[in-house]
């Protein structure tokens, strides 16, 4: 495939982005029904953020960080920056320059599938970042790549546009089609967790509440209440 920019993607659902956000990774990678989940390598390079935006995607050669300064024209409030690398790699493709442009555009993060770099100064400007590793490792510029065509990143294939949901959990990806009846599913399964989680707090047994008992024994699970009894 030549190199090539796409200008005009259509963006994932505004209101099921909101959702994702308030929501996070888990919930929705279960209301997906557990699909679309990243390795668990591409970890947040400090905690405590959560986001939700749609997909600006960027295929990059590794070591080179070229096409993520031509994506940042691409990129519009609220998007989430998300690279792929045509082979693996853990070089340091992302700092806090770069951060610092798509910061001024907007994009709430980005997620790498190679290595970042600048982390304190990350931390510091709040711009998170879900990465393969940390590396101090430059990189050049000097191969082209894509912007807004699917990659494949982490093991999920991303189609621009789609719903990136991050935080400490990892990093999930909802394609554009599904995200409202995802978002839909998402908090109905977050209202249905509450209030068994209200009644865990009160002292209710899981085993109770679960009904396991009886599938338990079933199963062969034996109570003695001696050790010697064992």
């Amino acid at each position: 495939m030549k190199p090539v920019v796409v200008r005009n993607i259509k963006r994932a659902d505004p209101k099921a982005l909101a959702t994702f956000e308030k929501l996070g990774v888990s919930t929705t990678h279960e209301a997906l029904g557990r699909y679309g989940l990243m390795k668990p390598y591409m970890r947040p390079i400090w905690a405590g953020a959560s986001i939700a935006g749609p997909a600006v995607t960027i295929l990059a050669q590794p070591g080179d960080n070229w096409m993520i300064h031509v994506a940042v024209e691409q990129c519009q409030p609220g998007d989430i920056a998300v690279l792929a690398v045509t082979t693996d790699n853990t070089d340091g493709m992302f700092g806090d320059l770069l951060a610092t442009s798509l910061k001024a555009r907007g994009v709430k993060g980005l997620i790498i599938d190679a290595g970042c770099r600048d982390v304190a100064t990350l931390k510091e400007m709040g711009f998170p970042v879900w990465s393969r590793a940390i590396s101090a490792k430059g990189t050049v510029k000097a191969t082209l790549g894509s912007v807004n065509i699917p990659v494949v990143c982490a093991g999920v294939n991303v189609v621009p546009g789609d719903a990136v949901v991050a935080d400490d959990d990892g990093v999930v990806i909802v394609p554009a089609k599904y995200a409202v009846e995802t978002a839909a599913k998402a908090q109905k399964r977050f209202d249905d967790e509450d209030a068994k989680r209200q009644k865990l707090a009160s002292g209710v047994l899981g085993l109770d509440m679960y009904n396991m008992r009886e599938p338990l024994a079933k199963a062969g699970l034996v109570y003695v209440d001696n050790p010697e009894d064992v």
